[in-house]
């Protein structure tokens, strides 16, 4: 059988049951978790409103993963998202985030061989380049944020660039979130709360 490039829909129900439609089976949020990690796309949709929850459930699963002991999340992380709601920029970062994970998605294969190469043999080396990194990723930021100014039009705040050099910067910024993300947890280890 072929498989279908549509979502598959599950119900939640008000006993908070969830019902895949694909399958005719109630699943759990760790079966949701499976289909996500095997890049099985769904929608959850609350069976009585019809009003498409996936966003909750999708939070539900990392809060359940979180409390299982598996942070991914540092710290200083959340914190900073939780500044941001009801902040000007709260309509920027949701976006700059998915380009990111997105961009960091594409190159986990070469992550990986930085990460063994970095923390590999030779130890830990590369503060330097991960503080280069970090202000990159800052400077696309504020380009950014910049095409979301009120009185700036987004041609006044960044001329179009050719392709070759967008190429070029989304591997920067992949490489730099991959960076931040190296020093956030390194920061989250040494959190003053933990001593």
């Amino acid at each position: 059988m072929a498989k279908s490039n549509d979502p598959v829909t599950i119900k939640k129900y008000a006993n908070r049951r969830l019902y895949n439609t694909g399958t005719s089976t109630y699943v759990t949020l760790e079966d949701l978790a499976l289909m996500v990690k095997n890049g099985e796309d769904f929608v959850v949709y609350d069976a009585k409103t019809g009003e498409d929850i996936t966003h909750s459930v999708l939070t539900q699963i990392i809060f359940e993963q979180e409390g299982k002991g598996q942070n991914l999340l540092p710290i200083n992380f959340l914190r900073q998202i939780i500044r941001f709601y009801g902040d000007s920029m709260q309509m920027v970062l949701p976006r700059y985030l998915d380009i990111s994970i997105e961009n960091f998605t594409r190159e986990q294969e070469k992550f990986r061989d930085q990460f063994t190469k970095a923390f590999g043999v030779s130890g830990f080396s590369g503060f330097g380049a991960m503080e280069e990194q970090v202000r990159r990723n800052m400077e696309i930021f504020d380009r950014t944020f910049k095409m979301f100014l009120p009185n700036g039009r987004p041609e006044d705040a960044v001329p179009p660039a050719p392709q070759a050099e967008r190429s070029t910067d989304l591997d920067e910024l992949k490489r730099q979130v991959a960076e931040m993300q190296k020093q956030l947890a390194r920061l989250g280890d040494k959190d003053p709360d933990k001593a």
